[in-house]
């Protein structure tokens, strides 16, 4: 956020023209779940082989995200088919997937539930396909991007759900923690109950293997901290880890490249043919080879293939010239890369070793390079490292040796503060002697933190050198990130966290440099104010909406206040700025959050049954940090000032454009209770409780438009008559001074010209009431826009069902329904005479309190208060 990071992923490619074969689900399922359908996936001859449905390979089924394409499985089922073809279809994988009609799962939480089930019926129909066969398989392996990942993860949570119908699941930039956009409750409820679920049952789901691959800090949607998987939930079968960290990939992705990065998806696929039991052909049921295949591919990858009971000791017998070597650094030329070249000998006084310990398995691969570190202390047996070096032919390798104390090559370097603001910086210089540098980074383990460190490389000579390896090493997480850099040169990288040091550990993140000798590295670290307020920006983005309303409903308190002080509505804008002061606000939360940390305080706060603050359950997940609030309310303040600007200026063009084409009405008095009104009323909400309820709300709320739009044409001609009726008077006026001489027609035209314009008062209350209704109208936008994907959804959805069920705000609606209509026939003159305008002018400050304290993380309660503050502004139309 706020750093740009090229897309360093390269593109999956089809070789035959992709085909999608449609399954024939049964009646009933069908019927039930009419939107949704099941898929083949297939390329060329393939394809046609399979259109009879005679399955013999390995089932794998795709579930697509929140508006997520059942496309989306060609990269996996395409690489899968080459690599198949490169073993002569020995082993072969089938690759479902499921069409979710591109639902807004992310957004609208109702249809989560009838997904899950839907994905039960397509597990017992996929493995129906295998019943006849051979090597029929028991279990289906599942990929599940972005919000399929969940609905996944929600199979285990269904009543007659068989856990050992999924043994592997792959999420991809899957928000497991919380939702990206709490918008509704059944959003939030399905998050808790599959949480709670895996948490409460971990030991049950000991044979199930998860695998969550985040996208890192190129994925805006969905940040890689609510895409690990819960701490609690089995320890020793879940993997959680980063792209960027991936071997092989070392790349972060976006949100939807991360299902065609072809680093990444060829990790996959080579996962998965590792985890065939060639006894079976099917997904190995030994879930500690699951585990280890996953290790091998995503997290630290040896540069050998992989073997599941690889050799203790290898007998290095044949032709051999036995170098003795006993210097603590060398340097040698190679040719030929060999997956097994370090070995260890034990015990020997020879001069050769016949028989050793295969220490490749230590390697770690890195671009470049491959590395491997060996404590002496950890093998007190051995005598000697032996390194093979293979015949001069072929491409050339340089291998480096050295031996060295930890310590000598370990340094500390403390990051500067947070209100640095990058103006001081923390320095280190390394005069490279070896092979690798560790700078450990101390106090670096908070998510607000970000800093951008420089490396700079000079070398004493200029003959050509390998590429230095800078690793940013996050021992708590698989966030690794890596950057490779010429030397010499001047490199920089980012350092920024996913996910906060846990309490319980004290390990310290650090940049690794794989360095070339004979060169000097200066690393230089400052904080990146703009990183920090991306970070910020990162973390918290979802809780804009919050801040917004609570902005727009201090200032609408703030003109209640002043409408029944001085008799005048204020301006938006000079309201804005006096009333929205966040030390109104945030002091009181801030000293709930800290009470609740009593055990007296938080049994009197159950004991009135009401929510946990949110700020106290980020603070608990290290999500929280000083001055984010302050921070966010400024923001929110900023974007409500520039929204109500753009409000104004929108009024007026759509204002000035009905002048040009349709005459203004003259001022109406009107009732605010009609027998036609009450009859659109209630047809209003009987649409809201028939078909959905944001169709109803988005209804009033353009007729609430039009009438605004409607009096602000209506003040403007006013106003314009008015000036040009004034000017007029004035020039009469000077003329008749200037002449003794005048006709009496003429005279008597100055009272008709004083006469003509409307009243003065009428006009200031109309203004008044004009200043009030964009108030409410701009605070009613945003209303409509959090529920706008529920009414996107139903519309989508509209040709097989009419009412949208279930519907996050039909109840709401029906209460809005009323309100409004009632609202935008009312005036200021008839709210400033009504004896509950001075608590409805103090009710909203309770009421944006509350809406941080319990909104941050349910977007959907922001509606209630709003709502009954408006009720209150109603109320003032009748008392």
């Amino acid at each position: 956020m706020f750093l740009y990071e090229e897309n360093r992923c390269s593109m999956t490619y089809m070789y035959e023209y992709p085909e999608y074969l449609k399954i024939k689900l049964p009646k009933k399922t069908a019927r039930r779940y009419p939107a949704y359908e099941l898929y083949l996936y297939g390329e060329g001859n393939y394809a046609e082989e399979n259109k009879n449905l005679l399955l013999t390979g390995i089932p794998v089924l795709f579930l697509p995200g929140n508006a997520g394409s059942y496309k989306q499985v060609r990269s996996l089922g395409s690489i899968a088919l080459r690599k198949a073809e490169d073993v002569d279809f020995k082993y072969h994988f089938n690759f479902f997937s499921v069409n979710f009609n591109e639902e807004l799962v992310a957004l609208y939480g109702g249809s989560l539930q009838r997904q899950t089930k839907f994905v039960h019926e397509c597990i017992k129909v996929i493995l129906k396909l295998y019943r006849d066969q051979e090597f029929a398989p028991s279990s289906v392996t599942i990929v599940g991007h972005s919000m399929g990942g969940l609905v996944a993860r929600a199979l285990l949570t269904l009543k007659n759900f068989k856990p050992e119908l999924i043994n592997l699941l792959i999420t991809q930039a899957t928000p497991h923690i919380a939702p990206v956009m709490p918008l509704d409750r059944y959003l939030t409820d399905f998050y808790t109950a599959v949480n709670n679920h895996w948490i409460l049952n971990a030991q049950d789901l000991r044979n199930l293997t998860t695998l969550s691959v985040a996208g890192g800090f190129r994925d805006y949607q969905v940040r890689s901290g609510l895409a690990f998987l819960p701490r609690l939930s089995q320890h020793d079968s879940a993997l959680s880890v980063v792209s960027s960290a991936v071997p092989r990939a070392w790349a972060s992705t976006d949100h939807l490249s991360i299902v065609w990065c072809k680093e990444l998806i060829l990790a996959t696929i080579r996962a998965f043919f590792d985890l065939i039991d060639e006894n079976t052909r099917q997904i190995t049921e030994d879930p500690k080879k699951r585990m280890s295949v996953l290790n091998h591919h995503f997290v630290r990858h040896p540069a050998k293939m992989f073997e599941e009971n690889p050799e203790a000791f290898t007998n290095l017998t044949g032709a051999f010239m036995w170098i003795t070597v006993k210097g603590s650094k060398w340097t040698y030329s190679v040719y030929n890369d060999t997956s097994s070249w370090i070995f260890g000998c034990m015990n020997t006084n020879s001069s050769m070793c016949l028989e050793a310990a295969d220490l490749s398995w230590r390697a770690e691969l890195l671009p470049t390079t491959k590395v491997v570190m060996l404590k002496l202390l950890d093998y007190p047996s051995l005598s000697h490292i032996v390194i093979q070096v293979p015949p001069a032919a072929g491409n050339k390798y340089t291998l480096g040796c050295e031996f060295f104390k930890e310590d000598s090559r370990t340094v500390q370097l403390p990051v500067t503060h947070l209100f640095s603001f990058g103006l001081s910086s923390s320095k280190i210089l390394l005069n490279s002697t070896g092979l690798l540098y560790n700078v450990q980074l101390q106090h670096f383990n908070q998510i607000y933190q970000a800093f951008k460190i420089s490396i700079d490389s000079h070398c004493q000579s200029l003959k050509e050198r390998k590429p230095s390896v800078y690793r940013l090493h996050i021992p708590w997480s698989y966030e690794d990130s890596i950057t490779v850099a010429k030397v010499p040169s001047l490199a920089e990288i980012s350092a920024k966290l996913h996910i906060a040091q846990p309490h319980n550990d004290s390990s310290l993140a650090e940049l690794i440099i794989y360095s070339s000798p004979d060169c000097q590295y200066e690393v230089i670290l400052k904080t990146s104010l703009l990183q920090v307020l991306g970070q910020i920006v990162r973390f918290h983005a979802d809780a804009f909406p919050v801040y917004i309303v609570s902005n727009i409903l201090l200032t609408y308190g703030g003109q209640l206040s002043t409408l029944r002080s001085t008799g005048q509505c204020s301006d938006f804008s000079l309201e804005l700025v006096r009333a929205a002061k966040p030390y109104k606000v945030e002091p009181l939360i801030s000293i709930v959050v800290f009470l609740q940390g009593f055990n007296w305080f938080r049994e009197i706060w159950e004991s009135l049954s009401l929510p946990e603050v949110d700020a106290a359950v980020l603070s608990s997940q290290d999500a929280w940090f000083p001055l984010v609030s302050l921070i966010l309310f400024l923001f929110g303040t900023g974007i409500a000032y520039w929204s109500g600007v753009f409000f104004s200026t929108s009024l007026r063009l759509f204002s000035s454009l009905w002048l040009t084409l349709i005459r203004p009405t003259e001022f109406e008095k009107d009732k605010l209770i009609t027998p036609r009104r009450l009859c659109g009323m209630i047809s209003l909400a009987l649409v809201s409780w028939t078909t959905c309820g944001a169709f109803a709300v988005l209804i009033i709320y353009l007729q609430y438009l039009f009438k605004v739009v409607k009096l602000h044409v209506t003040v403007k001609a006013e106003q314009n008559m008015h000036n040009r009726d004034s000017g007029h008077s004035k020039e009469t006026s000077q003329n008749s001074s200037t002449h003794t001489v005048k006709a009496q027609s003429s005279v008597d035209s100055i009272p008709e010209a004083t006469q003509s314009p409307s009243n003065s008062k009428t006009l200031a209350e109309a203004v008044n009431s004009l200043k009030m209704h964009i108030t409410i109208l701009n605070l009613f936008t945003w209303i409509v826009l959090l529920n706008l994907p529920s009414l996107i959804y139903w519309l989508k959805n509209l040709r097989y069902n009419v009412r949208l069920d279930p519907d996050p705000c039909r109840s709401t609606a029906v209460i809005l329904v009323c309100i409004l209509e009632i609202l935008m026939n009312s005036s200021s003159s008839e709210v400033k005479s009504s004896k509950l305008l001075k608590i409805a002018a103090k009710v909203p400050l309770p009421l944006s309190v509350a809406m941080l304290a319990f909104g941050r993380m349910h977007l959907y309660r922001v509606p209630h208060f709003v709502t009954f503050s408006l009720l209150l502004h109603v109320l003032c139309c009748f008392v």
